[in-house]
């Protein structure tokens, strides 16, 4: 903006500045007339002084003039869009040093009126919550603005069925200043089990009305919508319910087929037990069975154990122990579990020895994926690859065989994570590390 400059006084080597108003980001101009009354031909220097130094500068900034002529410089004013420059009445300056007559320096002045705007950084974190029944975020505030600023907040969601609460419920900002506000949203009712409730909704920062305010509203006036979510989480994950019905079947198949089994290698042994104590008077009888021809009885062998002598070579008994070897004894419930951590974009295998002396005859396996991770796992038993799995794809999964998978002493059962991401566990921040745990469950026993 440019205003014609008055008629300076003679004698004065300046002249008035007229007043000028800016916006900040924009451009302004102003004229001073500078006039030699002196004798002599003289140098004059210009330059802007005071609070609008840094941003506004005279074109030319020095003339040479012969005495009694004049002429009219540029002032260009562009101060920054910055909370810096604060809105209101500042006061313009600019110095005249003449380079022959320093002394007679003179600093003409006027007012610049630097227009108000209004510009807010408002951020909400995290964007997602989760959690049971309530979730807890924050509001990062800045006043980029060059004026003060009155801030009020209004959270919405479709359906109502959120419940929030806002501290402070208004926030007061001097330009440039930043601060933060909590906000808590809250559900009314939990969910027991299923998958997660995603909940969006919005929070408006605006700017608020002076009571006593009659001024129109400016057209930059603050209005910011803000986006999150609440994620409702089970109270009973998936991973839980598989791992509850994996830990039924197995008390189910421990009644129904372990236990039966013990009992029944129990009465058996117990029935050779009975079967090798001698009957009374069963040496009398072996004595006279052995005998040869005419001897006298017992001569066929007097003291000798059932079965060794001659005669009708009645054959021996084989008790617990004997005979051929090899087989699996009676064996036990048990189970193993391997848990596997490793980094994102990393390899890692867990494993499981069967020990020494021992088979392992295993029935089932139960997979938990329960912090969402993205990979591939890979189990195998021995030198025998079981499956491959693609961690996105399941939470929890199990597996079952009738006929149990035998694995022999020293063989190994493995779990190889290729972690390609980590999930997010219940807590709501994402996981530094893929974590898969295996259990096998089945029958070990020893080996004879």
């Amino acid at each position: 903006m440019t205003s014609p400059a008055p008629t300076p006084s003679p004698g004065a080597p300046g002249s008035d500045i007229p007043a000028v108003s800016v916006t900040p980001g924009g451009l302004a101009t102003t004229t001073l007339t500078v006039r030699n009354d002196s004798d002599i031909v003289e140098a004059y220097g210009l330059e802007v002084v005071g609070e609008c130094a840094a941003w506004a500068t005279v074109e030319p900034a020095r003339v040479s003039l012969y005495p009694g002529t004049s002429e009219t410089v540029t002032i260009r004013l562009e101060p920054p869009r910055s909370p810096e420059v604060r809105a209101g009445e500042l006061p313009l300056a600019v110095r005249v040093l003449p380079t022959e007559h320093p002394e007679a320096v003179r600093v003409p002045e006027s007012t610049v009126h630097v227009e108000e705007f209004r510009q807010l950084r408002a951020e909400i974190a995290p964007r997602r919550r989760r959690g049971w029944l309530r979730g807890r975020y924050r509001l990062a505030l800045r006043n980029e603005g060059n004026g003060p600023v009155t801030l009020g907040f209004t959270p919405a969601q479709p359906g109502e069925e959120l419940r929030f609460t806002v501290k402070p419920a208004e926030q007061k900002l001097e330009p440039g200043e930043s601060a933060e506000v909590g906000l808590r949203a809250r559900i009314g009712k939990p969910v027991w089990f299923g998958a997660p409730v995603i909940w969006p909704f919005t929070v408006t920062v605006a700017e608020t009305a002076e009571p006593d305010s009659a001024r129109p509203e400016p057209a930059d006036t603050i209005r910011t919508p803000l986006d999150a979510e609440f994620v409702q989480i089970p109270v009973f994950p998936k991973w839980l319910l598989a791992v509850l019905a994996a830990l039924v079947a197995l008390l189910l198949a421990w009644f129904t087929l372990v236990r039966p089994a013990v009992r029944s290698a129990a009465k058996e042994a117990a029935d050779e037990v009975v079967q090798q104590r001698p009957t009374p008077g069963a040496d009398e009888q072996s004595g006279q069975g052995t005998g040869t021809g005419g001897g006298r009885p017992g001569s066929g062998g007097a003291g000798t154990q059932p079965g060794t002598g001659g005669g009708d070579g009645a054959g021996t008994e084989t008790g617990p122990g004997g005979g051929g070897g090899g087989g699996v004894a009676g064996g036990q419930q048990g189970s193993a579990t391997i848990d596997v951590q490793t980094a994102g974009g990393a390899d890692k295998t867990g494993t499981y020895k069967v020990p020494e002396g021992k088979v392992f005859g295993i029935t089932d396996i139960v997979v938990a994926n329960f912090q969402g991770d993205e990979g591939v796992l890979t189990i195998n038993f021995g030198e025998r690859k079981i499956t491959t799995i693609a961690l996105e794809t399941i939470r929890n999964q199990d597996y079952h065989w009738v006929t149990p998978i035998r694995i022999a002493a020293n063989d190994t059962v493995t779990a190889q994570v290729t972690c390609a991401k980590p999930g997010t566990p219940a807590t709501g921040r994402r996981a530094q590390e893929c974590h898969e745990v295996l259990n096998v469950s089945g029958v070990l026993s020893s080996t004879r």
